[in-house]
């Protein structure tokens, strides 16, 4: 028999609701929840679903921006023992259709807004005034249904960078765990303020925002990333603790240098990055612009969690890395041929913890492919460990170029690119070439124009010959999944 006392993402709503029922959990705007009514609400949402003909196991797409209702929505499907299935509010409607079929979703819950994106299934609730009045109309007693801490919470698809996304079954225990080293490391819990920069039906901006409330914070939701918002909104909430990814810091830095003379921001003590390394010269910025402020700059993935994390005491003197494994957290550096790199030496990384996923939906070859017999997987990267174990990413192992018969990290290429005072950010891909094997192109988003044969002299003074691109392209931004992590393939895919 499951007890239904064990680790479930609804545990700490039902918690607070009972410690303390006044506080507020959510902010959106000039709408507020008080754990009371987070509680309350996710019941009621939870019974409806069932009373609907919805069953343990069953599978409910949301397709929702950050806003108010997400973690309510988050919690009504734990307690209805349902999994959720997040949907990018910016996808097509043949990418959310593939999703939907894949998953096997039996019920959508979609903002009205895009409703009209919403494949028809067995139950549809449109997010404003239809979801109010089922609210309403539902029975308020929460249903406890029997979870085991191993099923799955949610199934979060991945960005489809490599083929069609696939499903990465997350279970309640790898997010509740996330959510409670989360509030040991970031600042997340009783009496802490955040916001959730990041989207939430991203596998980060979900975890990092609803560990907030899971643990007995407040999190402001901001609807859409504006730089100004940010500051602002870190100004009026006193966020205390604020998740962001290096776009975000590129942008808050296009928007002013000196960001505490924009809006007040004494409130603000932890800063924490993930979804790319912080390039050098930005990160040195961040630190610089942020006096006082812890920055951290960690690693990981949707289907390994947070595999490292660089603490604020080594931020600067280990600028380019991503630190120490995390909590509970095994690595293991490899060659090719899986034997133990030597620090220094580039290798694969993989991780072991009990943050990884449950394995891929319906796609057993796929998890096999990442995963080694004795529960190690692959990140996919390759890193560099150094004699005092700090881990730098190197580059996508699907990326690296090869160029003359020569390895090429593009990483090492766009490291230097930034470093010109008119570069803001750089992408370097390998695109196939009859003479060479792959060519070096880098495209390039400036503040002002460059020529070309500046950055040539730019990257042979800091790089082999070899290195230097073969041609350049201007693009005024890069193009970007909702993690922020830069998609390479469409760059390698644009004629060049």
């Amino acid at each position: 028999m499951v007890d239904a006392a064990e680790l479930n993402i609804a545990g700490g709503v039902r918690e607070f609701a009972r410690a303390t029922p006044g506080v507020t959990a959510v902010i959106d705007g000039d709408r507020r929840l008080n754990y009371a009514q987070l509680d309350d609400r996710s019941s009621r949402l939870a019974q409806a679903l069932l009373a609907r003909g919805l069953r343990a196991g069953d599978r409910v797409a949301v397709l929702l921006g950050n806003r108010l209702e997400y973690p309510e929505i988050a919690a009504a499907l734990a307690k209805a023992g349902l999994v959720l299935v997040p949907l990018n509010p910016r996808m097509a409607g043949p990418e959310i259709a593939f999703i939907v079929e894949h998953s096997r979703a039996r019920a959508i819950l979609a903002d009205e807004a895009l409703a009209h994106l919403a494949p028809a299934l067995d139950v549809s609730i449109a997010v404003g005034e239809q979801y109010e009045q089922v609210l309403a109309a539902a029975d308020a007693r929460d249903p406890w249904a029997a979870v085991s801490e191993r099923d799955p919470f949610c199934v979060a698809y991945t960005s489809g960078t490599t083929g069609d996304p696939k499903g990465v079954q997350i279970s309640h225990r790898s997010r509740v765990l996330t959510f409670y080293a989360a509030a040991l490391e970031w600042g997340l819990g009783p009496g802490r303020r955040t916001i959730a920069v990041a989207p939430m039906y991203h596998g980060a901006g979900f975890a990092f925002a609803y560990a907030a409330v899971f643990c007995g914070g407040t999190v402001s939701m901001l609807r859409g990333f504006d730089a100004g918002n940010v500051l602002e909104m870190i100004a009026r909430d006193r966020a205390q603790s604020v998740f962001l990814v290096p776009t975000h810091a590129q942008l808050i830095r296009s928007l002013t240098a000196e960001p505490a003379a924009h809006a007040e921001l004494s409130s603000l003590d932890t800063l924490y990055f993930n979804a790319a390394a912080l390039p050098r010269p930005l990160k040195e910025w961040v630190l610089d612009a942020f006096p006082g402020v812890g920055v951290h700059e960690l690693y990981g993935s949707t289907e390994a969690g947070v595999i490292t994390n660089l603490r604020p005491a080594d931020a600067r003197r280990k600028a380019g890395s991503v630190g120490h494994p995390w909590f509970a957290t095994r690595v293991r550096v490899v060659d090719d041929e899986g034997r133990p790199v030597r620090p220094g030496t580039p290798g694969e990384l993989f991780s072991r913890s009990p943050y990884l996923m449950n394995g891929y939906l319906d796609n057993a070859a796929a998890t096999a492919a990442c995963t080694t017999p004795d529960g190690f997987m692959t990140s996919g990267d390759i890193v560099v460990v150094d004699d005092e174990g700090f881990i730098s990413i190197v580059d996508r192992k699907k990326d690296v170029i090869i160029t003359g018969g020569v390895n090429v990290y593009p990483r090492d290429v766009e490291e230097a690119l930034v470093t010109h005072p008119g570069v803001v950010e750089a992408a370097v891909v390998g695109v196939p070439d009859e003479h060479w094997g792959e060519r070096i192109v880098a495209h390039v988003v400036c503040r002002e124009a460059v020529a070309t044969a500046d950055l040539d002299a730019h990257l042979r003074a800091r790089l082999a010959g070899y290195k230097v691109p073969k041609s350049y392209e201007f693009p005024g931004t890069l193009p970007r999944n909702a993690a922020g992590k830069v998609l390479k393939r469409q760059l390698r895919s644009e004629p060049q």
